[in-house]
């Protein structure tokens, strides 16, 4: 059987172009984007003949991801997804709900490799890059599962790169998914509205900033040093936190955001009030963020979560030291909110996709 087109992964050019390759009119370009967008496939795009929807169905795919089951928090209303790609492969998404609207965080591989010592996701390795239309498609397909809900005037309306997998590892679909989030007759997402969190590819940031696009950066710093830092992240062994930051100052000058920094605390590592004096004298002057974050216990890792009251002194020494922070809420903690920790369940620790995977672990080819 021939490999079938994936339609959500091009702009409405490029549709209309594939589709008068397919013998079929331009005007059906705009037809069938504005279908796609919607989060439809092939056999409820009404306007379009049925000879024409079954000729697609054979050539092309409309929708490259399904919602295969989800779970929902008792406690805020978090919703987990666990997304089944077209070759059978699995990633995660969580929809959260907050006062400006519902945010998404999506996956942009199936797996990673950058082998951060607190993270799920990367578990079993990476076992392929997603592609712009797989990302887009966890987009659309949570806005089709919202609209079939009790609030069905619902849509995603920001978007966090934060899920399963390293975005600057996956860089140039990464870029195309922004740029589809902006198409006209598309789902019209404000790039202002989206997160991309990166555990620090220095290279890959220069260039994320000199495409100039109003993204926020989130950056996994979680710790205020690189020997700290290399206990937790191996791509600590690659790119210093002097580089990191160096990086985060360019993309604030070429940009004008603010940098974040996601800051996981984990007992006796990294969260005493040394810890918070040492990082408040690294950011000083930046134009930045702290978001710090309460680890969630991952049962294959043996990192540690700490208690409310050293969140709040950690907190009270970044303020002291006019440092932007707040604590990130916590989410979905009874539906294994955390990256990966579904997946892993549902999947028994192995991807559902080939066995082969690229761990990363204790190094990083520069990419």
């Amino acid at each position: 059987m021939l490999e079938r087109t994936e339609l959500a992964a091009m702009n409405r050019e490029e549709l209309t172009a594939w589709l008068g390759s397919q013998g079929h009119p331009a005007f059906r370009g705009k037809q069938v984007f504005e279908w796609i967008h919607r989060g439809r496939d092939f056999d409820e795009m009404t306007n379009l003949s049925k000879d024409m929807r079954e000729k697609l169905k054979e050539t092309a795919v409309a929708q490259p991801v399904k919602i295969r089951l989800h779970r929902k928090s008792s406690l805020d209303g978090t919703i987990k997804v666990l997304y089944e790609l077209q070759d059978g492969n699995c990633v995660e998404g969580v929809v959260m709900y907050y006062k400006y609207g519902v945010s998404l965080c999506i996956s942009t591989q199936v797996g990673c490799r950058m082998g951060c010592r607190f993270c799920a996701s990367t578990l079993g390795g990476r076992i392929r890059d997603l592609t712009a239309g797989e990302m887009l498609g966890e987009i659309l397909a949570v806005n089709r599962f919202l609209e079939a809900g009790d609030n069905s005037s619902d849509r995603v309306s920001h978007v966090v790169l934060m899920g399963s997998g390293e975005p600057l590892d996956n860089y140039d679909q990464v870029i195309r998914f922004l740029k589809l989030l902006r198409e006209e007759d598309g789902i019209r997402l404000s790039l202002r509205n989206v997160s991309l969190s990166t555990c620090g590819l220095v290279p890959k940031m220069y260039d994320l900033a000199r495409e100039k696009m109003p993204v926020t950066l989130c950056v996994s710093l979680h710790a205020p040093n690189d020997e700290i830092r290399r206990q937790m992240m191996p791509i600590a062994n690659t790119y210093p936190i002097r580089d990191i930051l160096e990086a985060c100052r360019f993309y604030i000058r070429e940009t004008g955001r603010r940098v974040v920094f996601e800051y996981a605390l984990s007992d006796g590592v990294n969260a005493g009030r040394k810890d918070a004096y040492e990082l408040a004298e690294q950011l000083h002057g930046m134009q930045c963020h702290v978001n710090l974050i309460p680890l969630n216990a991952v049962k294959e890792r043996t990192l540690k979560g700490v208690s409310d009251r050293t969140v709040r002194e950690f907190m009270q020494v970044l303020e002291e030291k006019h440092i932007s922070v707040t604590r990130r809420r916590e989410m979905g903690d009874d539906i294994e909110g955390a990256c990966g920790q579904l997946r892993a369940a549902v999947l028994g620790g192995h991807p559902c996709g080939p066995e082969e995977s690229d761990t990363g672990e204790g190094s990083y080819e520069e990419v």
